[in-house]
């Protein structure tokens, strides 16, 4: 955490704040101090409350009891126009910025400068030029949004945010769409922001940015306070414990990596042949690529945002057309053209995007887990109820959906557990896969729904012999869940890790140097830094 002069703002307390919907208490009695000048990092499981406290904060939901206080105002609730009044902003992780307007438009969207009956441009794009200055923001007052990376649009989001005098800021998963770079730049912001007296409560799932950023965190579980510090010599397992509940479970050990065409060698040290076998495989944006999985192997994809990843699992799903190469399933040749035929050869992709490519919001849970699978259950055409009810309670267990309620939209559930629904697709007992592609498998999932993914997966390499493979962004997932990983820069496997030199420190140092350098393929050796 950078140390420098702060200036110190208003505070932000919350006091004894409950919120219930039709019986179910989503906020119990709340305390929440956030001082002008401080980073509070809010953590906790999807379904913990955090959402409902950020949305009693900017006026959309009315709290039940306590009061929220900001600058020594206290509100019993607030309107969305008294909290942006009060001077409360809060940044989602869909920005409301529009697309269509330039930047200088979407800061004063509502709240244009006229002179003699017309909106004063010239005045507005002043301002914002300052505004953007003091945000660090590169682009331009008259630039189109829609035309910014995902970075500068929520650059151009807070300083709208300012531009309203806001003194307390709240930010819900900031960096869940940035690339490592736009993240950086961020965090610096961030810190800036507090030296200049904001309050910023800080909503993520990376304790990585709790780390750097924070000055005290608040964990919230089933909509408690269950957690209150100081960052100041607090561990990550001290943080991971806190969110849990409980001591968190290991992550799947780390076996040794193998190189080449041939497959890893497991924990019980027979090698084993490849599963799926990748050669000379080229695309729109990739290529060409070489790679082989094994039976009951989980291979990580590691990269920058834009390095190919998601365009290569795309092509071995069908979603994308391949320019060259071939891809094998054991002995099988296979060339999917559509995503129906890379299923039918046993081939499954669980998107990044799960709310937009994976989910049916208004199906119930049980369809969306289980439609895939209606097909083989059915008896002579007609859908096997009794059947369907018994598989889904069996993947609910073993998923560990919560709520595990069948008829309930997929919509209410959280985010961790829409994930589970999505991947509970090919896990269930009545409709395998022989190679699983995973995109991001945990993008915007909290730490103990992490912990439960990885188990599923390892469980499912482990004890079917699945052949997984899965790109990330985040190298402590990789680290957690990869037998080895494959570094991929400029659409190019430009090196391995795996053993000992599968590391946060190696895989963040083999990528920036490839990144930076365009290096040919080569093969980073155990033990590697």
């Amino acid at each position: 955490m950078t140390d420098r002069t702060r200036t110190t703002g208003p505070t932000l307390r919350i006091s004894g704040l409950t919120k219930s919907f039709g019986g179910v208490r989503a906020l119990d009695g709340v305390d929440l101090t956030v001082p002008g000048g401080q980073v509070h990092a809010l953590l906790g499981h999807n379904g913990a409350g955090k959402s409902t406290l950020i949305k009693c904060l900017g006026g959309a939901f009315a709290p039940d009891a306590g009061t929220i206080e900001v600058g020594g105002d206290r509100y019993a609730r607030l309107s969305p126009r008294q909290s942006i009044a009060a001077g409360v902003a809060i940044i989602f992780q869909t920005l409301s910025v529009v697309d269509s307007l330039t930047v200088a438009e979407n800061i004063f969207l509502g709240q244009e400068w006229t002179r003699c009956g017309r909106i004063d441009r010239r005045a507005q794009e002043e301002v914002a030029a300052s505004l953007l200055a003091r945000v660090a923001a590169s682009c331009s007052p008259r630039d189109r949004v829609g035309e910014l990376p995902m970075g500068q649009r929520q650059l151009v989001e807070i300083a709208k945010a300012l531009s309203r005098s806001a003194s307390v800021l709240v930010l819900d998963e900031p960096t869940a769409a940035l690339s490592g770079a736009e993240s950086e730049a961020l965090a610096e912001r961030v810190e800036d922001l507090r030296a200049q007296g904001l309050a910023i409560v800080y909503v993520t799932h990376l304790l990585a940015e709790v780390e750097r950023l924070a000055d005290a965190v608040t964990v919230l579980r089933d909509g408690r306070v269950t957690h209150h510090s100081a960052m100041s010599g607090r561990t990550r397992r001290e943080l991971v414990d806190a969110v849990v509940g409980r001591p968190a479970p290991d992550a799947p050990g780390v076996t040794a990596g193998g190189a080449g065409q041939v497959a890893a060698t497991p924990a019980d040290g027979v090698p084993r042949v490849p599963r799926l076998l990748v050669n000379r495989l080229r695309g729109p944006g990739f290529g060409p690529v070489d790679l082989a999985v094994g039976e009951g192997e989980i291979v990580g994809l590691y990269g920058l945002i834009g390095s190919g990843r998601t365009r290569l699992l795309e092509t071995l799903y069908g979603r994308r057309r391949a320019a060259a190469g071939t891809v094998r399933l054991g002995e099988r040749t296979v060339a999917p053209a559509r995503p129906a035929d890379a299923l039918a050869a046993g081939i499954a992709l669980v998107p990044a995007d799960r709310r937009r490519q994976g989910l049916f919001p208004r199906l119930s849970a049980q369809d969306n887990a289980l439609l895939p699978t209606v097909r083989p259950l059915a008896r002579h055409g007609v859908r096997a109820l009794r059947g369907e009810r018994r598989v889904f309670s069996a993947l609910s267990q073993a998923v560990g959906l919560r709520p595990a309620r069948p008829r309930l939209p997929a919509s209410a559930f959280s985010g961790g557990n829409q994930q589970k629904l999505v991947l509970g697709r090919w896990i269930n007992e009545a409709r395998g896969v022989d190679v699983l592609l995973l995109d991001e498998p945990t993008q915007g999932v909290d730490v103990g729904a992490r912990q439960e993914i990885y188990q599923v997966v390892a469980a499912l390499a482990a004890e079917r012999g699945t052949a997984v493979l899965f790109a990330s962004s985040d190298p402590e997932e990789v680290v957690a869940l990869a037998h080895r990983c494959l570094i991929v820069s400029r659409g190019r496997v430009v090196g391995e890790l795996g053993g000992t030199g599968l590391t946060e420190a190696a895989l963040l140092a083999a990528v920036h140097d490839a990144d930076d350098n365009a290096l040919p393929s080569r093969h980073v050796s155990e033990g590697a830094a």
